[in-house]
């Protein structure tokens, strides 16, 4: 997700782009968040996203727009939202190695059938049907999974 503090000196902005997504499934859950603290939300380019994912970086991925008067309110909130992975009782998730609770869950292509998968998904247009995840600290880049 990437939040962006927009200035305009336009004042007949009725939108402002606040945040960007790779899928549109993660623009919805944050388009629920706000929706839910009475912000007006719209998503454009998810869509088409939905239909091509591997367009997403092309096209500068799902943008998340309010209203130009909601925006410094929406990007508190997504500023509130945690970014880093939790576990199924919302903990965070703590690095094995320096304890930081930096870490993100990350798809892998290390092994051969997730080579596999990623260069049939790639041939054939079709999403990958193994994808290996791990997780990983952003302070020392440790890669780990939870047993």
């Amino acid at each position: 997700m990437t939040v962006r503090k927009l200035q305009h000196n336009n004042n007949n902005v009725i939108f402002t782009t606040i945040a960007r997504f790779q899928y549109s499934s993660e623009a919805q859950i944050v388009k629920g968040r706000l929706e839910a603290d009475g912000i007006s939300v719209f998503l454009s380019d998810n869509i088409t996203i939905d239909t091509d994912p591997l367009v997403s970086n092309a096209i500068g991925g799902v943008k998340l727009r309010v209203h130009t008067e909601d925006a410094l309110k929406a990007i508190r909130i997504l500023e509130s939202i945690n970014q880093y992975s939790v576990d199924d009782e919302g903990q965070e998730i703590c690095c094995p190695e320096c304890k930081s609770t930096k870490v993100h869950y990350f798809t892998n292509v290390k092994d051969l059938k997730s080579l596999a998968s990623f260069i049939l998904g790639l041939l054939f247009g079709v999403l990958p049907f193994y994808t290996k995840y791990e997780y990983r600290c952003e302070n020392c880049k440790n890669k780990f999974n939870i047993t």
